[in-house]
């Protein structure tokens, strides 16, 4: 890994993969982290708790020299998919998905003794946006928010048995009025509104935690923080800003 920096690994489905497009919460969290750690992106379309199983040990094999410091997990929107006859599809049993996503924590806490993991429920969704949506994928598939209340209530509770850090994004996206149209691009998939909600809630859960060493970002050094003749100056030569400065300076709107 470049420079040993801490590295983050982002890991679930398309709200993982689109979270780093359309002012998204993974580009937040890289954008406040650029000098602190490398948020690392492994989730993708389609992507349920049996996949993730299916590429634990490739995503997050045990003998890698170098761990992440931190993993973030979402599943929960795909498996909560109502059941196709045909039995294919990304559906899974809430009971099924409930062990599911304790043998994903199981497999992370294994990898190091300093490993941090927290868990994203299962956000709400608007209903008729997506029934009213032009692309079939998202029209034709059943999703229910109820359901989702189900997967992310299931999520929540593991969480808690497990003692595992979580963040209840059903419940957080609705403490905002106007969350059925301010949250989502197409009633399932966040806007840059939804994902402001992701990351104050990350970020409340990294100040909180008694974690050693603490993984919010103002308590982790800046990467390249000594002063250097390169410096930014003003017209008089004199050093304007310091660069352990910089990402407060940026005005940056977490804190």
């Amino acid at each position: 890994m470049l420079g040993g920096r801490p590295v983050f690994v982002l890991f679930g489905s398309s709200i993982v993969q689109y979270s780093f497009s359309n002012g998204g919460w993974g580009a937040a969290l890289a954008d406040i982290y650029a000098r602190k750690a490398d948020i690392v992106l492994r989730g993708y379309i389609g992507w349920n708790t049996r996949r993730a199983l299916q590429v634990m040990d490739k995503v997050f094999p045990k003998d890698s020299p170098v761990q992440p410091s931190l993993v973030i997990v979402y599943f929960g929107g795909n498996d909560s998919i109502a059941a196709h006859s045909s039995g294919l599809g990304p559906h899974v049993p809430i009971d099924e998905y409930i062990d599911n996503m304790r043998k994903i924590a199981e497999h992370l806490k294994s990898l190091s003794e300093k490993i941090r993991v927290i868990f994203l429920s299962c956000p709400p969704l608007n209903e008729e946006m997506l029934r009213k949506s032009t692309s079939s994928i998202l029209s034709e598939i059943v999703r229910t928010n109820e359901t989702c209340r189900l997967y992310s209530d299931a999520c929540v509770s593991l969480c808690k048995e497990m003692d595992l850090k979580v963040v209840d994004l059903w419940n957080a996206m609705q403490k905002r009025e106007d969350w059925m149209t301010a949250c989502f691009t197409d009633g399932l998939h966040l806007s840059e509104e939804g994902s402001k909600i992701v990351v104050e809630e990350i970020l409340k859960v990294l100040k909180e935690a008694d974690w050693d060493p603490c993984l919010h970002w103002t308590a982790m050094p800046t990467e390249f923080a000594e002063d250097s003749p390169y410096d930014l100056v003003s017209s008089s030569g004199q050093s304007t800003v310091n660069p352990s400065e910089w990402t407060i300076h940026r005005k940056i709107p977490w804190n």
